[in-house]
């Protein structure tokens, strides 16, 4: 069984920090963009954009984690400018559904891409860390921000992600309960059924974390987010996540509900002929589930 603190430390949530030193307010087409600059505990500095409505007061915000697709350059800018697997930019959607949103540049990517994935994967793991800790340590952090502004209400937060930022959107909710819902499209199913097929080795090396199939199989890692709302999309066509690996992660992450008494707060979109991509019902879902668990302030 998954146990949840024993998660947080392979996830290196504790000790990471993001302190704001810059912020350019812009308006946009119907909605306001900022500009942040933060920077870690190390010194590095961080790209934050936000999207939110004019006169957000109060209101319910997503956490928004952003996709690797080998597309180093792209990172936070998801947020505004979209990306080929996406149908387009969530940003100025969430934003006029009344939601603040806030993306950060994870590491290696956007404006942190001055080192790359492989050589600073090594590097962590010679240290007894990973990449997929930092990247989650950090976001962590990116949520300690959001919940404390004041335009904000902190007991609604939900998080969002596509491919990389699913898989640490719902592993992030599995072991933070601030996270009220998550949604994740096109990341989602069993790593021991992945590296039997040899499916692993289609992602990124960024995702290795040692020992953590030791700990708990993905299935059950998005079990932990149970009883809270979570719409897993898949599709059978994509390669990161053929259908007989997604089937094994289904029944654990489906016997977690059940256990909590919570299965109608667990949905599935799936496809039968999509691939590694936001299809048109995808997005309708997404923007349903949270309209839905947002509904009432």
């Amino acid at each position: 069984m998954a146990d949840r603190d024993t998660l947080r430390r392979s996830f290196e949530i504790g000790g990471h920090g993001l302190r704001e030193v810059s912020r350019e307010t812009s308006e946009a087409d119907g909605y306001i963009v900022e500009r942040v600059g933060f920077e870690t505990h190390a010194g590095e500095a961080v790209r934050g954009l936000v999207t939110r409505p004019p006169d957000a007061v109060r209101a319910p915000a997503i956490l928004y984690l952003h996709a690797h697709g080998g597309r180093y350059g792209i990172g936070s800018n998801e947020l505004l400018d979209g990306r080929p697997a996406l149908q387009s930019p969530l940003g100025p959607v969430l934003a006029a559904m009344g939601f603040v949103t806030l993306a950060i540049d994870m590491p290696c990517f956007g404006e942190r891409a001055t080192v790359t994935e492989s050589a600073l994967s090594k590097a962590l793991l010679w240290q007894g860390k990973s990449l997929a800790g930092q990247m989650l340590g950090e976001q962590a952090a990116a949520l300690d921000w959001l919940a404390a502004r004041e335009d904000v209400d902190a007991r609604r937060i939900g998080a969002f992600g596509i491919s990389m930022g699913a898989t640490f959107g719902y592993w992030l909710a599995a072991v933070d309960p601030r996270i009220a819902c998550v949604a994740h499209l096109c990341c989602y199913a069993d790593f021991g059924a992945l590296i039997e097929t040899e499916a692993h080795d289609l992602h990124g090396i960024y995702l290795t974390i040692p020992g953590l199939l030791r700990q708990a199989s993905n299935g059950e890692i998005a079990g932990l987010v149970s009883p809270r709302p979570q719409l897993i999309c898949i599709s059978d066509q994509d390669p990161l996540t053929p259908p007989a690996a997604v089937d094994i992660a289904l029944v654990q992450t489906r016997a977690a509900y059940a256990a909590a008494g919570a299965s109608d707060r667990l949905s599935l979109h799936r496809e039968p002929e999509t691939g590694h991509c936001e299809s048109p019902a995808m997005r309708a879902a997404v923007l349903a589930f949270f309209a839905d668990q947002f509904a009432a302030g």
